[in-house]
This record gives C-alpha cells, structure tokens and sequence, in this order.
C-alpha cells in the first residue's frame, strides 16, 4: 500500500466518513480483558442465526443489535431476545446501526453482495467485524476490505473457521516439512446436490416484510425472477457467486492453505455449466476450477447433480462429498471435515490422524480484546485471497463458449490432473442423464495473472469481472 501523510489520511477519513454519514472511527478503542463487547448482528435469515448462537454463548459477550432488511425475520429475533427479558436494538438500515455507540463489532451474514461494503463501512465507523465467507463478491472489493482494515486498524475476521482447527492445523505443518515429500495437486471437493429453484414465467412479487431497496444494496435493483427472494440468491451473478463461493469457499481456503501460497494463481482456467435442468439459476451446479501455481496445481470440483458415479475412483482417497485431498509424492493428505486431516501412504495405509479445532467465533472476540490481528486464525488477508480464487475461477467460466468434450480435453490437456478429472465430470453428468455430446459444457479461457497487482494480463473483459458497477448511495469507495 501507497505511504500517506497523517494530514491526508486523516482528510479523507472525514470524506469518506462524512459520504457515509458515519461518525469517525476511535483509533485508540481499547476493550479490556474484563470487558464486555458489546455485539451487533447483520443479517441473519441464514447463517446469520449461528453467528447469534455462537457469539452470546461466549463469555462477555452481550448482543446489543440486531439488522436485518426483512421486517418478519427481524421482528421474530427481536422477540425471542425480549421473551428472554433482553433489549435489543432493531433496525432495516446498517447505516443507523453503525451510528450506535452501544456496538463495539458486528457480524456480517448478509448475501455476499453486502460482505464487503457492509465490512468497510462498519471499519470506518470504528467496529471491529466478523464476517461471513466469501468475504466479498468479486476480487477488487475484497482487496478494499484488506485496504480499509489495515488503515482503521480494525480487528476483522473472515468466516472460514476451519482455520481456528488446530487438527487441520498440524497436518498442513507436517505436509509443509516433506513428510510426504512434494505436494502434486491439492484437491478440493464439493459434491452437493442442487436442486432446481424452479422456472417463472415473469417478475415475482417482492415480500411486503422486506426492504428491497436495501436488500439489494450495491447490485442492480432488478425485477425479482425467481420464486424465492431469500437463500437461492446464491444461484444468480448479481448477488451469489454459485456453490464455488458458498460451500466451496471453506475448501478452496483448505487447499490453498496446504500449498502455502500467499497470492492468487498465475494461471487460471475454469469448465462446467449449469446441466441436468432448466431453472432461473444463472451460476454452475458442475465445473472445474484448475489454479495453475508454480509449486503444485490446485483443482477444484463442483458437482451439485445427486448421482455420485463419476466420482466413484475418487474414493480410492476414502473421502466424502465435500473434502479436501493433498495429492503428494509419498501419498496423501485427506480433509474429511472442518476439524480433522488423516494421512496415508501410497498403498492407502493410514500412518498419521490429527483432530481438534477451537471455537472461530471465541478467537474473533479474544482478539478484538487484545487487539492482536497477528492472532485470528482466519484474518481478513486469508479470506480475501481464499474469496478472490473462487471469483477468478468463475470469471474464466463466465467468460467461456460451448465446447464439445473433445475440444475439451484437447485444451487441458497439458495441465497434470485436469484430463481425469474432466473424464470424471462427464461421467458424472452422463450418470444424471446429462450427454455433453448433446449439451455441451461451456469452457473458460486460461487467463493469465499479475498476482501482486491482482490483474490479468493483456485480457480487458476479464479485467471488467475483477469489480462491478454499484448503485448509488451503496457505493465500495476506490479509496477506503
């Protein structure tokens, strides 16, 4: 980041604070041991509830606000804090919240268009903040969060808690030191069925209980085309990036961590579609995600069609549907969950398992006591990089034709890994009735990456998907 005088940082806090309607942050906000922190949640039709649980069941910990931009579901919470002879503050807008001297940090569960505005608008105004995975929706906000965390000197966490594993921890050190000799390819799985969301024949009528306006925030206030407003924004451009970010995100973290890389792949190329059902779901429920890093390829699998053949010689690794395999020279690493690793040799014969994690909401409020950024486990700079290889993933995918499978595998041909795991793709989709012959999937263009800059090389429409247009007033600022 670019070195600013004092003066002229603190000149555009006041702009950009005063843009907001933010008051300015405290820069010498200091919670003590003995402290309580007072906390706000952001959302939470969905996630959000755990974030509720998983916070006020910790020592010194007081829920004091509650945001949510659907009326029904805000109120039900309210209520059942007031059934149990607690107040809490209620509001529609994070705007007004953020006002509140009664929050020292928030939780963010909005749909992950918010994430990152949301993120840097509560660091400006002085919160310490925990939000959800992916912390953005598209590469450049995320960037910004990072910007504006290190500026405000916020204590801000992503919500990636396999982190705070100390199981998988040990295992991605024992990996690191040569147990097992090189790393080949770091897999990560995320075989989950989908269903369709349906097909409507016109603009849905938006829930009375819901703000629409603020719901859609910094995406296109466009009509709704889908027959349920809340969760299967997941499936659709403008406000979800697909199962790639909302399961998949905790796997892509995984692998990444293992190959103990601290930047996006050089290297990029990504396959799939959206097969087996005509729906008014815009993102892939099968695709391929190659990340082409210098020290080992990492490959990432979606496949959210119920029937697994295809996937059967995957279970040589005794895996489950959603995993992360390290593929190594002496044999392998299996991640079956958010807490476990198990290695074996290269006749499938266990020799290490390791098990354990601490509490990813605990270690948040721990730090934002001691204000200690070097102790979170999934701080926002791990987040961003995890987030932002799901985002290029699908910027080659959305970039891509239809190609036949030969074509196919013609193009991926020289990527260690990629044919096998393209062969099984398709039996898999065969296996769901799906012929790629007859219905082809769409094949992303290899982008190239300037990983310290974060841009693509010589590929403008590529640079176009690192950002967004957003609607005014929600605006992420280009200087936070």
């Amino acid at each position: 980041m670019n070195n600013i005088s004092r003066r002229s940082f603190l000149r555009s806090t006041v702009l950009t604070a005063a843009a907001v309607n933010l008051p300015l942050p405290s820069f010498t906000q200091q919670i003590s041991p003995s402290d309580e922190v007072r906390m706000a949640v952001i959302g939470f039709g969905g996630r959000g509830g755990d974030h509720i649980g998983g916070l006020t069941a910790l020592k010194g910990v007081r829920l004091t606000a509650l945001c949510d931009a659907d009326s029904r579901i805000l109120g039900a919470e309210v209520k059942r804090w007031k059934d149990k002879n607690v107040t809490v503050e209620a509001f529609s807008d994070l705007r007004k919240l953020l006002e509140s001297k009664n929050v020292d940090a928030v939780s963010i569960a909005t749909p992950n268009h918010w994430h990152s505005l949301a993120t840097i608008w509560a660091i400006q105004a002085g919160k310490d903040v925990y939000v959800e995975k992916p912390i953005s929706h598209n590469v450049w906000e995320g960037r910004k969060v990072v910007e504006a965390a290190r500026k405000y000197d916020r204590i801000v966490q992503a919500g990636t808690q396999s982190r705070s594993s100390t199981g998988i921890k040990q295992a991605v050190q024992w990996v690191q030191e040569g147990n097992l000799g090189k790393i080949v390819i770091s897999r990560a799985l995320c075989y989950k069925p989908r269903g369709s969301i349906g097909k409507v024949d016109g603009p849905q009528e938006v829930p009375a209980n819901v703000d629409y306006d603020l719901w859609c925030g910094p995406a296109p206030k466009k009509a709704l085309m889908r027959k349920r407003l809340h969760y299967d924004w997941h499936w659709v451009w403008d406000t979800g990036n697909g199962d790639l970010g909302n399961q998949g995100i905790h796997q892509m973290d995984i692998a990444r961590w293992f190959l103990g890389v601290d930047a996006l792949s050089p290297r990029v190329w990504s396959v799939g579609g959206r097969l087996g059902y005509i729906d008014d779901g815009e993102t892939a429920n099968t695709q391929i995600i190659f990340h082409d890093y210098p020290k080992a390829s990492l490959i990432f699998e979606v496949r959210g069609l119920p029937e697994r053949t295809g996937a059967k010689n995957m279970d040589k690794y005794k895996g489950g549907s959603i995993a992360v395999i390290v593929e190594c020279e002496g044999g392998y690493v299996l991640v079956p969950d958010y807490r476990s690793a198990i290695a074996y040799d290269k006749k499938g014969n266990e020799i290490k398992k390791w098990s354990g994690a601490k509490d990813h909401y605990q270690n948040f409020i721990d730090c934002v006591r001691s204000r200690k950024r070097s102790e979170l486990n999934g701080e926002i700079w791990e987040g961003h990089l995890s987030s932002a290889l799901c985002h290029t993933g699908n910027i080659s995918y959305r970039l891509g034709k239809k190609s036949t499978p030969d074509a196919v595998k013609e193009a991926i041909k020289a990527d260690k890994g990629a044919t096998e795991t393209f062969e099984r793709m398709a039996a898999h989709l065969a296996a769901n009735g799906v012929d790629l012959e007859k219905t082809p999937a769409t094949l992303g263009p290899v982008l190239q990456m300037d990983p310290k800059v974060e841009k693509f090389i010589g590929n403008k429409d590529a640079d176009a998907m690192l950002t967004r247009e957003y609607r005014a007033p929600f605006i992420v600022p280009e200087r936070v």
